[in-house]
């Protein structure tokens, strides 16, 4: 079949990619955000899998429209009613959580809630150098000894036979909120709330891209309507749930969960919450990021999400949920300032550890894997990311320790479900623990086994990788003349949000412009001024291209009229009504 006319008729841009409509769909006549700012957003929701059924709560994303009944979940009535039994009978419980964003928003969802409704709960995080990834038996068993009647594990369990096998010796029950994938045997937990248990639910199923503190969240929804079915509340003030979604947003942002159906309402109503500044410590977090105006989607992933992630990466692995269950504004601060500081220490690690991977990653046509001693586990997910971006295909990043056990975290691509292919590789007898979800995934791999799990990945992914990057090509959603680069555009776009992972941030092609300024700023930026024969004119930043063949090609290219490509959003140094966009590929015109 032959495929629709390139945008622009670009078939080959200067970073040797076609430029697609995305789905194959050319939006209609006048879509220029000049027209009918309907029509444009339809378009956008129609190419990421939406229904123009469904236009309106699309177009506004509510927990009435999207939330469903928490007791179609496999185990969650069970949970629910464990945790009544406790906060009834006044038990202690612990939770025990993950150390990146997702564990602690997570952990910071039950125990906030378990606390308002008079709960006697507390945190556990485990500590990623010493002890590794998910619950472990001498940790429950500890708690256990230190007088827990419940552990509640968030963002983890769901492989952890071992220790929930010694919790269940020693009488400790345990309940596990988790999202990563699950196989044919489950743990031994009082209930295992998962919608990527392979027995799960079919309408339970359909919510699998939620990250463990959209689940977190559900269990909480289901437990305090059996309190108030209970009486619970007769003679205390009921919490109000939605409180907790500014917790929501910010876990399943960082966590990098796909933005569809449900997750779009607890994005959308979660930055409602977090405009309110109600709880003190993400206050304090947005404060330590400098964020000077209400926190925006991106700034839950590249400003928020990353200084909580510092504290599991590089520091005190609870201080993240520390920060976000505090009532004590003193301590709020103090904390937000260390996980800054420890967010300054982890970038430098990181590019250390990044420079060497990228100097010893080979072609591979499945999965890159590189490893390295001496390379700090804390920082492996980010440069796993960075290799992903840089060779377009899967990466898994490996620090091998001195005992010859080496941890490793990988990032995929979409179209590639790396985390079903460490489960493979762990029912190989190939890892030492694995597991994780489509996009992401960390195992536990002896050194000298590191071959045989590059070979086994390799050899399982190489079609799936080549059909997820068949043809190399740009998708753009909509293309304007220079001067429909304009401010009511911006707006009709962040009308179709929030954007983020399995909704992408729509991409415009506009021109032709010319180059009338272009300059290397900060580290390796590229900003340029540009100007378009109708009058329209526009800013637009290159990130990291200052030294790249694109970033030459842009920098030379004297008065040849270009065409452009990227993401439009309101200049935020500017102000008004200017607009600038984020280019992410250029081409000569004519």
């Amino acid at each position: 079949m032959d495929l629709p006319r390139p945008v622009f008729g670009i078939a080959n841009s200067l970073t040797g990619q076609r430029w697609a409509w995305r789905g194959g769909l050319p939006p209609g006549d006048g879509l220029d955000g000049r027209g009918d700012d309907d029509a444009l957003l339809k378009h956008l929701f129609r190419t990421r899998g939406g229904e123009d059924a469904d236009f309106a709560r699309l177009k506004s994303p509510t927990l009435r429209d999207w939330l469903p009944d928490p007791s179609v979940f496999a185990d969650m009535d069970r949970a629910a009613e464990r945790l009544a039994d406790a906060l009834a009978r006044d038990e202690a419980i612990v939770v025990y959580g993950d150390y990146d964003v997702d564990g602690a928003t997570s952990a910071a969802v039950l125990i906030r809630y378990l606390r308002s409704v008079g709960g006697k709960v507390g945190h556990y995080i485990p500590d990623r150098l010493l002890e590794g990834y998910g619950p472990s038996a001498g940790a429950l068993v500890a708690l256990k000894q230190a007088g827990a009647d419940l552990v509640v594990t968030v963002d983890c369990g769901t492989q952890g036979f071992e220790a929930l096998e010694a919790a269940r010796a020693a009488g400790l029950d345990v309940i596990v909120v988790d999202h990563h994938k699950a196989g044919t045997a489950l743990p031994p937990a009082i209930a295992l709330v998962n919608p990527n248990r392979l027995d799960e639910s079919a309408e339970g199923a359909t919510h699998g891209h939620l990250a463990a503190v959209g689940m977190a969240f559900l269990l909480a929804v289901a437990l305090n309507r059996l309190l108030r079915a209970k009486g619970w509340f007769a003679h205390r003030d009921e919490p109000k749930l939605i409180d907790l979604l500014d917790l929501v947003a910010l876990g399943t942002v960082a966590d990098v969960a796909a933005l569809r159906g449900l997750n779009r309402a607890f994005v959308t109503q979660g930055l409602k919450v977090m405009r309110g500044r109600a709880n003190i410590g993400m206050a304090a977090l947005a404060d330590a990021a400098r964020l000077s105006r209400a926190p925006m989607v991106r700034d839950l992933g590249f400003a928020l999400g990353p200084r909580v992630n510092a504290g599991g990466r590089v520091g005190q692995a609870d201080l993240g949920v520390r920060l976000l269950t505090t009532h004590d504004a003193a301590e709020a601060a103090g904390i937000a300032a260390q996980l800054d500081a420890l967010n300054q220490e982890r970038r430098a690690i990181e590019q250390a550890v990044t420079d060497a991977a990228l100097g010893s990653a080979c072609p591979s046509p499945g999965c890159t894997i590189v490893s390295g001693e001496g390379w700090h586990p804390g920082v492996i997910g980010i440069v796993a990311s960075r290799l992903k971006e840089k060779l377009g295909r899967p990466a898994i990043v490996i620090a091998v320790q001195d005992d010859g056990i080496a941890k490793g975290s990988g990032r995929s691509i979409t179209g590639v479900d790396l985390g079903a292919a460490v489960l493979a590789a762990k029912d190989h007898g190939l890892l030492m623990a694995g597991g994780g979800h489509a996009m992401a995934a960390g195992l536990t791999v002896a050194a000298d086994g590191i071959a045989a799990l590059d070979a086994f990945l390799n050899e399982r992914l190489a079609a799936q990788v080549a059909a997820a990057t068949a043809e190399k090509s740009l998708s753009i959603d909509a293309a304007v003349a220079p001067r429909g680069l304009n401010a009511a555009l911006v707006d009709t776009l962040e009308t179709g949000g929030p954007y983020g992972q399995g909704w992408p941030s729509p991409r415009i092609a506009a021109g032709p412009f010319r180059v009338v300024d272009a300059r290397v700023v900060g580290e390796n930026h590229l900003r340029l001024q540009l100007s378009g024969a109708d009058g329209g004119r526009i800013k637009a930043m290159a990130w990291r291209q200052g030294d790249s063949e694109l970033g030459a090609h842009l920098q030379g290219a004297g008065s040849r009229p270009i065409h452009i490509a990227g993401r439009v959003k309101r200049d935020d140094w500017t102000g008004g009504n200017a607009v600038e966009l984020e280019l992410d590929d250029a081409a000569f015109a004519g």
